[in-house]
């Protein structure tokens, strides 16, 4: 409800926003809770999840407008991810990735390339995934190896790519690869759209993990493919501009992955310790845990904020997005990790089964401190911004 004040809205979600949520989580608990702890135990692709989203438009929220899609903003976007993620982390990946992927295009692509590959993903019809990391270039992104040359109006790509989220899945992948091998470091580097069918074109065996394991990750094996000159995102030597860029916007989703586990983990963990009792009091009556919850909550609630303010300055484009990215991200994933693994605490023995969601919870929660770059990373990039002044 408005309070009549433009200041006083401003630190407040909107009332579309807030439908969103609602919309978004009767669809996750509907749709997509009842299959998580199977999806975890098979280690299978959630599809149940992606069957759901894409009849509900969540699919790929973001996707503008003019390609088919919603035009959720990127905090709507946070939102929609957040509310998977509270159910089923593995399936909050399908959103996140699908922004992931294709924020590349949208960055810097032409229209041509915008309006052949978004629109096929705003109407569900593919998943979109992002292959920049490789096994000796994780947290150095410039050191990768995957070069692609030139061959008349062509390029020749050859090289691999490691942890790629939706793998095999996906039928697009958004590809780094140094152009010019003698180029200046950080300046050699152009982004390709890669297909599914093309030929040369190969992918690695699942990844055993520890969590999100319904979330297919899988290396990209680049075998001299072959692709036509209109698959260059963006200007040819840009990309690891264009890829840096993107994680600017993206991690803010990572931040809302985090939120979205850990209020999984709270909510679960309240309402266990109110049913459990010991000692002939509730659990939930003990102060020694309502003072855990109350930090559990208040952290929790700190991080979202966070991740709200980095959306809103994604959405903006403002400057100072790569440090509110960076700090809602780290901040968030660590609240992640600290309440999952104080809410296994707070069911005791049974926190550390399958019979109870919380332990998949906290093993989901891990990741979030590494992918998308390290925590340790995330302090680098902040500090740099902060001593560009």
């Amino acid at each position: 409800m408005s309070t009549g004040n433009p200041s006083f809205d401003l630190f407040q979600t909107s009332e579309d926003h807030e439908a969103l949520r609602a919309a978004v989580r009767a669809v996750a608990e509907d749709k997509i809770a009842p299959y998580a702890a199977e999806v975890d135990e098979e280690a299978r692709y959630p599809q149940e999840a992606h069957d759901a989203l894409v009849a509900s438009d969540f699919f790929a929220p973001h996707v503008p407008e003019e390609y088919g899609g919603v035009g959720a903003d990127a905090l709507a976007t946070c939102i929609v991810i957040e509310e998977i993620a509270r159910v089923d982390a593995s399936a909050s990946l399908i959103p996140a990735v699908n922004k992931l992927g294709s924020m590349p295009l949208i960055l810097a692509a032409n229209d041509d390339v915008k309006r052949r590959y978004l629109t096929p993903l705003a109407a569900g019809r593919t998943t979109f995934s992002y292959g920049l990391s490789e096994r000796e270039a994780g947290s150095d992104t410039a050191a990768m190896k995957t070069r692609a040359r030139r061959d008349g109006d062509d390029w020749v790509l050859n090289g691999q790519k490691s942890w790629i989220t939706n793998a095999g899945v996906s039928e697009y992948y958004t590809v780094l690869a140094v152009t010019d091998p003698d180029g200046p470091r950080g300046g050699n580097v152009t982004a390709f759209v890669v297909e599914k069918s093309d030929e040369g074109f190969t992918f690695g065996e699942k990844e055993r993990k520890l969590g999100i394991k319904g979330s297919p990750t899988r290396e990209l094996h680049l075998d001299n493919v072959r692709l036509p000159g209109d698959r260059v995102v963006g200007e040819v030597g840009a990309g690891l501009k264009i890829a840096l860029e993107t994680l600017d916007h993206t991690r803010v989703t990572i931040g809302a992955q985090a939120v979205g586990i850990a209020q999984g983990a709270l909510d679960f963990a309240i309402g266990y310790v109110k049913e459990r009792k010991q000692f002939g009091s509730r659990v939930a009556d003990f102060q020694g845990i309502q003072f855990m919850l109350a930090d559990m909550a208040m952290e929790l609630e700190a991080a979202r904020q966070m991740v709200y303010v980095a959306a809103a300055k994604s959405e903006r484009g403002d400057k100072d997005l790569p440090f509110f990215g960076a700090a809602a991200k780290c901040y968030a994933s660590d609240v992640a990790m600290k309440v999952t693994t104080d809410a296994v605490q707070l069911l005791g023995g049974s926190g550390y089964v399958k019979d109870f969601p919380v332990e998949r919870m906290m093993r989901d929660a891990k990741i979030t401190q590494i992918y998308e770059g390290t925590n340790q990373i995330q302090r680098v990039v902040m500090a740099r911004q902060l001593l560009k002044a």
